[in-house]
This record gives structure tokens, sequence and C-alpha cells, in this order.
């Protein structure tokens, strides 16, 4: 029984229901399919839901009151479970006008027991997040309804701020570019709703207040996640950084973007066999040796500019415009690979980042001195008490297990989903899936049938739209770069005869009604079959794939679905599936289509072995930022006693009495207490800044240990707890020895000899997943169970023949 559950009383019946749930656990299942423990609980909701209809709404208001201050004094939130759901559910038929399914409520009681509700795309996940939220916040410290986007934020916030203020408590949303006021007092409500970035990325500028006054959160307490599956798991180990002006001069890489666009495939560079990675020649190696002058390319000194060299050549080779990122308003933005939509405030590392930009002439912005990160990941599990909510949680279990500790509850639909799922459509080429594609849009557009096309990327979207047009078809586009049309283009796509292209934009979150809102519309689309979902790809993950076609045949409606996929497809190049699948089918040239079922499992098997590569490459990654987080723990829990205590004082008094009492003298407590507290956090911060930055430094190749046979991870944390250990033991020094520097000036007292000041500017961002980020590493990981071709082997080739060149030349 886990530490939530352990204070509630349960019945005879509960306690069994639990006894089912343990022998679940015991036989390895981290999803619950038996409901009864809910369903008792839903009973009895029901049964006392029956003596409230009659209530006035202020006598439904004094009981909310009377629960609020059960939960102050209490803290037992089960106890008032049963109640705070009735009430909740009279207060949105009477505010909303929305009778809440038993579904809602079944997926609030898990909810509130920290878990992960599946809940079929359509079922009114916003609606349910109100009953934990409600129960939760009684106690008054807090509830973060974690959103996938700002508008998602500001919408919920608005749509359901009725019902908990018809209650008695507040709401609140939190946005980009919002005020510290604004902010503050939105987290100061009862319940607030906001991006899981937003609310990480007040936690780190929290960690850089001289003034406690400054800060905006309060103490975590609950947070429940929308589309939990790409907040906690997609988009887990990405770094959220908040930098500070820098004056470091930062080297021009557009010198370097010239060079490698001189250079020539095959004589000069070469790609491995999938094109995932490029490697120079020996002639490429000369070539470009002459052209800068140097000796050897592979000399210490001449580490930045081979650094350099690498960033560029990725960067021009094998990052694409309309692919990987857009140019907007003379900015590089990145796309992100899992929604489709713009990727906000994100970049890749500085000098991946600095190359694209050199490669499409545009200014090169600089990276600043990166002050504190912390990963999504690790920022979530701040919360005391964690739940979320998603139609696509199953295939993630083991990652919800794995770092998050939470089980999965499967709700049942509270209609039957009727959509078809046909049968993938395998093609030899790209050319004849186009071909095949462009004719079945034709044929079913001739119905009156609205369609939706999900596409891989920008380029792709573009491309069927532009065929479509020039076939006399028209059709609407909505991908990242026209991202503001959004919720139009959404708003049409249900009606008959619409067609609607679409990158990963409208897989997640997207409500898409048959006919719009007229209900005549939507009798005759439900009589035509319903929307149709058409895939162009097949994904490394397969809830991309389920995501997409939960876009139809939601809440009851009819509709159906079909990938249309090909051998030249991404995933099949990316990870060399022909060779994997039998061939007597591939090497068939009389045959443009592969109808087999054989073939479409053998797909769904390597799905699930990238799946299960991908997350073994995370727990990988969670190793090391693991000591890191909890060097920051550390860190921060040292820099709150001295934010906000006074106790901190004592240790200048012992260590340098003689200073102390003098410019205490001279300028008076309250003065001296407040310079000696901005003195010490502005010390901690400097070392806390250096020591990230020399760790990102160890992280980048600590991977090629693994060729000596050392293991890297052991490698990694005790290089990080030494460097650790001696920054804490020089903390203490370099602030007493900053404080012997202290001086009086104009009556007050002078940091300026200290060399110590806080950035006159600081912004935030996020870190992109790099693509190419320690392929090496990740390559040598373990077992990855997958065959990707020899292109691994020819990359480690080549590292070993590049370290081998080098030491020859010395």
């Amino acid at each position: 029984m886990n530490l939530i559950e352990r204070e509630y009383e349960m019945s005879y019946k509960q306690i069994i229901a639990q006894l089912k749930r343990y022998h679940q656990r015991l036989n390895g299942s981290t999803v619950e399919y038996d409901l009864t423990f809910y369903q008792d609980v839903l009973h009895d909701i029901k049964k006392l839901s029956s003596s409230y209809i009659n209530k006035s709404d202020n006598q439904i208001k004094s009981i909310s009151q009377e629960l609020i201050n059960k939960a102050i004094l209490n803290k037992n939130l089960y106890n008032l479970l049963v109640e705070a759901f009735v009430i909740v559910s009279e207060a949105v038929q009477r505010v909303l006008k929305l009778q809440p399914f038993d579904v809602q409520l079944t997926g609030g009681i898990a909810m509130h027991f920290g878990k992960i509700a599946e809940m079929q795309t359509g079922e009114g996940k916003t609606l349910t997040a109100v009953f934990p939220a409600y129960l939760n916040a009684l106690s008054g410290i807090g509830v973060h309804v974690l959103t996938f986007n700002d508008y998602l934020a500001r919408r919920d916030a608005h749509w359901m701020g009725p019902v908990y203020n018809f209650l008695g408590l507040s709401v609140g949303y939190v946005q980009e570019g919002m005020s510290i006021e604004n902010r503050r007092k939105a987290y100061g409500s009862n319940i607030t709703y906001l991006t899981a970035k937003e609310a990480g990325f007040d936690y780190l500028r929290d960690s850089l207040c001289y003034k406690s006054s400054d800060i905006v959160h309060r103490p975590f307490n609950f947070a429940i996640v929308d589309e939990a599956d790409s907040i906690m798991i997609d988009e887990a180990r990405i770094p959220l950084i908040i930098a500070g002006t820098s004056n470091e001069f930062i080297d021009n890489v557009t010198n370097m973007s010239q060079i490698a666009r001189q250079l020539k495939e095959n004589e000069d560079f070469e790609f491995d066999e999938n094109a995932r990675n490029i490697h120079l020649t020996e002639e490429g190696i000369k070539r470009i040796e002459n052209i800068l002058n140097l000796q050897n390319l592979f000399d210490e000194e001449n580490t930045e500019d081979l650094s350099k060299l690498n960033c560029v050549l990725h960067a021009e080779y094998l990052l694409h415009r309309d692919i990987d990122y857009i140019l907007r308003n003379g900015k590089v933005e990145l796309v992100d690979e899992f929604t489709g939509r713009i990727a906000d405030k994100r970049r890749w590392p500085d000098g991946l980042q600095s190359a694209i930009e050199a490669k499409e002439n545009i200014h090169i912005q600089s990276g600043g001195t990166i002050l504190n990160s912390i990963t999504m990941q690790h920022f979530l599990q701040l919360y005391p008490k964690i739940c979320g909510m998603t139609a696509t949680a199953l295939a993630a279990e083991k990652e919800f297990k794995e770092f998050y500790n939470l089980d999965i509850v499967v709700i049942p639909p509270n209609r039957q989903c009727i959509r078809k799922d046909y049968p993938e459509i395998i093609y030899k080429t790209k050319a004849t899936k186009l071909d095949a594609l462009i004719r079945e849009i034709i044929e079913e557009h001739k119905t009156g049938r609205p369609i939706l096309v999900g596409t891989q990327s920008i380029e792709e979207s573009a491309e069927l739209s532009n065929t479509l047009i020039n076939a006399g078809i028209q059709c609407k586009v909505l991908n990242a770069k026209n991202d503001e049309s959004e919720a139009a283009i959404v708003a049409e796509a249900g009606k008959p005869g619409a067609i609607t292209i679409s990158t990963n934009m409208a897989g997640r979150g997207t409500d898409i009604k048959l006919g719009g809102e007229n209900e005549d519309e939507k009798k005759k689309v439900a009589e035509l079959g319903g929307l149709y979902v058409i895939g162009t790809n097949r994904h490394e993950s397969r809830r991309i794939d389920n995501q997409l076609r939960g876009r139809a045949g939601r809440q009851g409606d009819p509709g159906s679905s079909r990938f249309f996929i090909c051998m030249e497809d991404d995933l099949f190049v990316k990870y060399n599936l022909k060779d994997l699948l039998p061939s007597k089918y591939v090497l068939n040239k009389d045959c443009e289509i592969i109808e087999n079922p054989v073939i479409i499992k053998e797909i769904a098997r390597v799905q699930r072995i990238i799946e299960g590569q991908n997350l073994e490459i995370k727990k990988t990654l969670y190793k090391y930022s693991a000591m890191l987080e909890q060097q920051r723990k550390i860190v921060f829990e040292k820099r709150d006693n001295i934010l906000l205590k006074d106790i901190f004082i004592e240790f200048f008094k012992i260590s340098s009495p003689n200073q102390y009492n003098s410019l205490l003298k001279k300028v008076g407590r309250c003065k001296f207490v407040d310079i000696c507290r901005r003195l010490s956090l502005l010390q901690i911060d400097k070392a806390w800044s250096q020591y990230i930055a020399q760790i990102a430094d160890i992280r980048e190749g600590i991977h090629l240990l693994r060729l000596g046979g050392q293991d890297p991870i052991f490698k990694f944390r005790e290089q990080s707890i030494q460097l650790f250990d001696q920054m804490m033991d020089e903390l203490d020094y370099k602030t007493i020895v900053s404080f012997n520097k202290l001086k009086i000036k104009d009556n007050e007292i002078d940091l300026s000899d200290t060399g110590l000041k806080a950035p006159s500017s600081t912004w935030t961002y996020l870190i992109n997943d790099n693509p190419f980020e320690n392929m090496l590493g990740i390559q040598l990981i373990g077992n990855m169970n997958l065959s990707i071709g020899a292109g691994v082997y020819g990359f480690l080739f080549v590292i070993y023949a590049l370290l081998k060149k080098r030491n020859k030349k010395k």
C-alpha cells in the first residue's frame, strides 16, 4: 500500500479490491483493469448525489465551505472525497449545464489516488481534472494543472473557473510573458493552470532571487498532468535552462560553415549507411587542414575548430529546413518531432544552434552563461503528489513506473469506440505511395466525407497539398508555419468535403467535431462514415500513431483510419528495417505493394523494440542526470537557508570577526545582513554555474571511456563527486575572501571589489534533444536488440580511425 492510500479508511470490499491489485503487482503488472475499488466509491457518490439535487445554490456553497474547514483541520482528504465529488458534480451541472459521465468521476477518483488515468480521446479529460483538483485544493496549499500549451491553460482556466468560484475556490493561470506580480497572484490561487515548462522556468527564476519577496512559487503540493505521456515521457529529459548575460565573445562560425559547403560527398566526407551520421575521409581531413593552415586537425589546441566543424557538417547535411526547423521572423525555430508544433523557446546546444544560424545566413545569437538548469523529469518529481491523464498511457507503462513510480488505471469509454482501423498498406517507393494517397483522397472526397491526413513533416504536408491542388482538389494545411490558424482550421476539419493536411499538430489535444457546430451536417457526416484519418508514416512511438487515429471515432462517433507507408519512409531508413523483412517480399520487383499480415506484425514488433531501446537510453541518461540533481538539491537547500533565515550571519562573525564588527558598526545590522546575504548568494550562484559548465564538458566525452573497457557512468559519478566536494569545500573560503574585500562607500557597503554581480538580464529556453548528441555513447549503452545496420559499426570504426590518426601524427 502506498503512502497516499495508507491513511484511507476502507470498507471490506475496498480491502478485497486492494488485495486484487497487490496480486496484479506481484505478477509484474502496473496496469489496473479491475475497477471494483473505484466503482464502489462511485456508487457512494451517486447514492449521495440524489440528496443534493434539491439543495439551493447557497446550501451547496455552504457545504463547500464546511469541506474547506475540515480539510484545513484534518488533512485526511479521503474522508471528504465522496461529498467533494458530489458537490463538484452539482456545480458543474448548475454552472456549465453539463452532466458529468461516470467514467469522468472514475478517472477523477483514480487521479486523486496518484494514478495515471488512461481515458480515450473525446472523453472530456478537462472536466475530469476538476474533481481531484477541487478535492486537493481544499486544504489551501495549491494545485497545479499542467497543460499541453499556453492556449489550453488559459482556455481551461476560463472554462472551469466558474465551477471553482461557485464552490468558493480561486483559480488562476500563468502565461509566457506574464509579469512577476501576475504570476505570484496566479500561484497564490487554489488552482493554477499552466504549462509544465512555465512552472519549471519560474522555479529556476526563483532559484536566482536575492529577496524572498521576489519568489513567485509557494511549496509544491499536487500536480495533475494533462497529456501525461507527452509531458512526462517525451519531454522528460529535456533540460530547462536559465541563462544570463555573458561577456564572452562568441566566435563566428560563418567561415567554418562556408568551408563545409565546399566539401564533396564521397570524396571529403561520407554518410553512414542510414544517413544518421557524417564523418570526414582522409582526403577531407587533409583538405580542411590545408584550408585552415593546420598541421594536425586533431591536436589538442584545435579541439574548438574540430568541434565547430562537426557542428557545421551536421547542420549543413543532416538537419533540414521545414523538417527539423523553420525560419520565421529572422530566427531558427525548432519543430517538435512528437507534436509537429514549433518547440517554443527551444534551442539546440549552442554549437549546433549557431551552425544552423550560419547555414541560413542569419544573425548568430549568443547562448549566454547557463546559470541553472533542471530536466522536466526532475522538476516534476519535486511535487509530493502527482497524477496524470492521457489516451495513450499503456505504451509508456514501463516509463511511468521506472521514472515516477506511477501505476495506470484503464478507464473504459463512456461510449464504445466504433472506429474502424484498417491494416496498413505498404509500398516500395515514396512515389507509388504518393500516387496511392492522392487516388484514395480523391475517391473518398467524392463521397463528401471529411478527411484528415497526418504527415510527418512540414515539407511532406506542403508536397501533398500542392499535388492535390494541382489535381483540382482544395485542401487546408495545418503545420508549424501557420499554427496561428490552428483553431479555425480544426473547426472546419469535420465538415462535409473538408480535406485537412496536417503534421503531428492534429495528433494530440485536437477535438475535431463531425459537421463542426452544425447538427444537420454532423448527421450527414456520420452517415458517410465519419472522419477518415490517413497516416502517411509510422512513427517510432506507437503512441503518436494512436493519437492520430484517435482524432476519429470520438465519443461513439463513426470513423476510420488507415496508414499508407513505404520502404523509403524515415522509420524504415533510419533503422534499416528492410533487412528485417522477409526477402521474398522485398525483392519481388513485379509488385509495388507489399500485402502480408506478417510484415505488418513485424513493423509493430520493431516499434516495440525501438521503444524498448529508447527506454534503455533514457534510463542510462537518467543515471547521469540523477547525480547532478542530488547535488542541486544540496546547493538549493544551502541557498534557501541563506535566503530565508538569518542564522548564516554567524558564519561571518566566526570566520572574520574584525571585518564583521567593523562593517556592522558602520552601517547597522539591517544593511549589514542584507549585503552579507547577497554576497553569499552571489558566491553560490557563481560556483554552481561554473560547476554545471564543468560537468557539461565532462559529460560530453565521458562515453569514450567505454572504448577502453571502463564504465563511463561510474567514472562520471566519481569525477562529479570530486568536483562537487571541491566546490563545496572552496565555497566558504571564497565567500570569506570576498567578504574581507568589502569596503564602505558613501555610507553603503560596496560589492564592486569582490568581482561578484548578478547578470543584468536573464532568459529561459530549453535544450532540444540533440539528434546527434553522444551518438557513440548511445550506441554503446548495451544490447539494443535491433539491427540498425553496419552504420553503427562504421561510426565506431571512424572514431577509432580518427583517434588512431591523431596519435600517429603526434
